[in-house]
């Protein structure tokens, strides 16, 4: 099927301009002005819009489990698509007993296909350090895994990684070409802060902020740094937060080293006194690493626009309130016990536009750069990512006018609360593409479970 968007503004992260777009069955055919519409099957007219590129979420939680809670799956992607993110990259642990590629192929076959409504690849997370494990990682590129993670993270939890195995992994991802991406807080100072705070009575979910503060993430932050520089390796950091750990990036950078990070769209907007909220509704802003006060969102922003840290993630995590974040507060239940993480997918975009580029904190040339083209080029995602002939057609039609209120009620990701609930949205995606086909209609869902398929990723993109 042939699709001819009229009259749109193209957004690229170069560049800005008044333009049609023809696709063709799932590829971007042509660009240009005054495009014939006889030639199309369907003409969207985008008058007064952007026609920018699908987003990437490269930081979901679609499997993850704490302490037994396990988040909202594929089958709730169909809030990526309103939220205008076309292609998710998606965490899976590897299983105690089993191999890395084994995990993987068993999680996309049992989870994933044939449900995903987005686009999606896998970062495979290291958990059994088995010698054969590290065997595997030469093999990853040959599945289309270019990138995996390691947690310095959650001491007594099966995913902690000890120094010795980031090295190990550092030094096979280095001789495979694979990237290895670190969640960076140090899990001993986390576990000792955690036993104090407990100790002294104090269990509130506020709490959970002060176990593990930013001298955590940037010691961690350094330390994950230097194992890198030792193996002379890449390394990514991933939801950096605060100054403490953006210095140490940055002073990586100016010397030469292969270091790069992102933020999460949260950490952007919210600060520790969410976690301070009443009858226990902070509890619902419990994540790892935690928010942070709000002198450290201006060095973030600016982090963005200088390019020391170079993508926007959701680091969706998708916890019930009622039945898993609100019950980890119960009888008996501190901090330590509610489920990391929150619902986050589908206002990603949404914000980091209304509260982003509407504040004047970023251009819109910049919103594409970090949300969609460096995504596709950090995870390898041939043909995603930019608005031009060859490239998927993988488009959102979005409308600056819109206005409205962000709230759990409109949203689809599955679970009970929003952490944007009651915000301004400015902005929204109209009409979404998924690889040519129309799949979000005036901001309503319209595609169908299975729409979405693997992608191969590959380290030359």
């Amino acid at each position: 099927m042939k699709i001819l968007i009229k009259n749109g503004t193209v957004l690229t992260a170069e560049d800005e301009f008044r333009a049609d777009v023809l696709t063709d069955g799932e590829k971007i055919t042509a660009i240009g002005t005054d495009l014939p519409e006889n030639t199309a099957d369907r003409v969207i007219d985008a008058s007064g819009k952007y026609v920018m590129p699908g987003g990437i979420d490269q930081h979901v939680h679609y499997s993850f489990v704490y302490k037994g809670s396990r988040v909202r799956g594929f089958e709730t992607t169909n809030a990526c698509t309103v939220g205008g993110t076309t292609t998710v990259v998606e965490f899976v642990n590897q299983e105690k007993g089993r191999g890395l590629i084994e995990s993987l192929s068993d999680y996309d076959r049992n989870y994933v296909k044939g449900i995903s409504m987005v686009d999606y690849a896998f970062h495979p997370v290291l958990t059994d350090a088995r010698p054969e494990v590290f065997e595997e990682i030469k093999d990853l590129p040959g599945i289309g895994c270019i990138t995996m993670k390691l947690f310095m993270a959650y001491k007594g939890q099966f995913f902690h990684a000890d120094d010795e195995t980031i090295i190990r992994a550092l030094a096979a991802g280095k001789e495979a070409g694979v990237t290895v991406m670190l969640h960076a807080e140090n899990a001993d100072m986390v576990d000792y802060l955690t036993k104090k705070l407990i100790a002294e009575g104090k269990t509130g979910a506020y709490y959970h902020a002060l176990s593990r503060p930013p001298i955590v993430e940037g010691e961690a932050t350094q330390r994950a740094i230097r194992l890198a520089e030792m193996c002379q390796a890449p390394v990514y950091i991933v939801h950096v937060t605060c100054r403490e750990a953006l210095s140490a990036i940055k002073e990586a950078q100016q010397k030469g080293l292969p270091v790069a990070g992102e933020t999460c769209a949260h950490y952007l907007l919210f600060d520790e006194s969410s976690l301070a909220l009443p009858n226990d509704e902070g509890a619902k802003f419990v994540c790892s690493p935690a928010l942070r006060t709000k002198d450290h969102q201006p060095y973030l922003w600016e982090a963005l626009r200088n390019g020391w840290l170079n993508a926007v993630s959701s680091d969706h995590c998708g916890f019930d309130w009622a039945v898993q974040k609100h019950l980890g507060m119960g009888k008996g239940c501190t901090f330590a016990d509610i489920p990391n993480g929150a619902p986050s997918v589908q206002n990603r975009l949404n914000a980091i536009w209304t509260y982003g580029v509407c504040e004047g904190k970023l251009s819109r040339q910049k919103f594409v750069e970090i949300m969609s083209t460096n995504p596709a080029r950090i995870n390898g995602l041939a043909g995603k990512g930019h608005i031009a002939p060859g490239y998927d057609a993988d488009i959102v039609i979005f409308d600056p006018d819109y206005r409205g209120i962000m709230s759990a009620n409109t949203c689809l990701e599955g679970v009970d609360y929003s952490i944007y609930e009651g915000m301004e949205q400015k902005g929204r995606p109209e009409t979404v593409l998924l690889r040519g086909k129309v799949i979000v209609e005036h901001g309503i869902y319209t595609g169908k479970k299975g729409d979405g398929k693997k992608i191969f990723c590959r380290k030359d993109q």
